[in-house]
């Protein structure tokens, strides 16, 4: 079996998930599940021993998704819910909600231009959660990111449920492919390769910290643009590949996988575990900004922060702030706006 052979820091997560038999009793939901990332992100949940039950929410299409999946052999047990009237049902009890929820990107599209649709979409399903499972850990996929995470804070602080420690923006796909690439580069395997990846999930925003990779790597300046521009683009690069079609979904399946093992992982009592996530932050000047995390029992139990850096990153992290900040002043406003 394949992923019983994966090793390496970069596939803990997963393989643990899937071909382990480490078991807990957690109850996790996904938003968004009968959608290009919902169906593979619930059947890798549903393949994983850490889960014990998988509720599949959207407004279309669930009773089908949830009926195939409830065939897989894994303990898991699968319920569909559909239609917003469903929802609290769906969020009672649940220790874990992930929010694929939403449009995809089209090509000439950037992330921001989600924003209208998404930005309420995100909404709508996180008043929820903060009505009926509050102390959650609420992972959010849909994009903006930038914007949804500030959205979901406001939303929590509204209900008067927020806890900063259990609110996460899933970026883990920018690690995964930073990961890939430097690994395809340097002939590594990149099940063994990390590279911690900050800043925000679009554009220049997003900064991955090649001279914190694990094993150490090197590249001259003109080549380390280069991979910083591709894994900065790589969304974009798989939009145009699809030609209108959707955007990164199996890739993003897997990296919201890995996240929501990482959490399950360290609420179950697993020390070290550690993953990058944008999220409430003191590290910059901006209030949200990923780093890497060691996850505990109760969400974040230390940002670990950014660490010793390059000269090339830091004028990288100076470029984005602007672009990071706007983008989430425009998700507080959208929150506190609505009614």
């Amino acid at each position: 079996m394949l992923l019983a052979r994966l090793s390496g820091p970069a596939a803990a997560a997963l393989r643990r998930g899937i071909a382990t038999s480490a078991q807990s009793n957690a109850k996790v939901a996904v938003l968004g599940a009968s959608g290009g990332i919902g169906q593979p992100l619930s059947l890798l949940l549903k393949n994983s021993p850490l889960v014990s039950n998988l509720n599949l929410y959207d407004i279309a299409h669930t009773p089908g998704v949830a009926a195939d999946l409830s065939h897989i052999e894994t303990r898991a047990n699968v319920k569909g819910f559909i239609g917003s009237e469903q929802l609290p049902d769906c969020l009672k009890g649940c220790e874990v909600v992930v929010i694929p929820a939403g449009v995809p990107r089209k090509p000439g599209m950037t992330r921001d231009d989600l924003f209208n649709t998404n930005a309420t979409i995100v909404a709508n399903l996180t008043t929820a959660c903060a009505k009926h499972c509050p102390e959650a850990m609420i992972c959010i996929i849909a994009n903006p990111v930038n914007s949804t995470i500030p959205i979901t804070s406001e939303i929590f602080k509204k209900h008067g449920v927020y806890n900063p420690n259990r609110i996460f923006g899933v970026t883990t796909l920018d690690i995964v492919r930073a990961n890939t690439f430097v690994a395809e580069l340097k002939g590594l395997d990149p099940a063994r390769v990390n590279v911690p990846v900050i800043g925000g999930h679009a554009g220049k925003t997003i900064i991955p910290l090649i001279s914190q990779c694990t094993p150490k790597v090197e590249f001259p300046q003109d080549q380390l643009e280069t991979l910083t521009g591709r894994i900065q683009e790589a969304g974009t690069e798989v939009v145009k590949a699809k030609a209108g079609a959707g955007s990164a979904t199996l890739s993003m399946a897997y990296a919201g996988a890995r996240f929501v093992f990482s959490v399950l992982d360290a609420m179950n009592g697993k020390e070290g575990v550690i993953e990058c996530s944008f999220v409430r932050s003191e590290e910059t000047e901006c209030p949200y900004f990923s780093t890497p995390l060691l996850l505990g029992k109760n969400g974040i139990e230390k940002n670990l922060g950014i660490g010793k850096i390059s000269p090339y990153e830091e004028k990288m992290i100076a470029e984005a702030m602007a672009e990071l900040k706007a983008s989430i002043k425009k998700g507080e406003e959208f929150a506190k706006s609505m009614k």
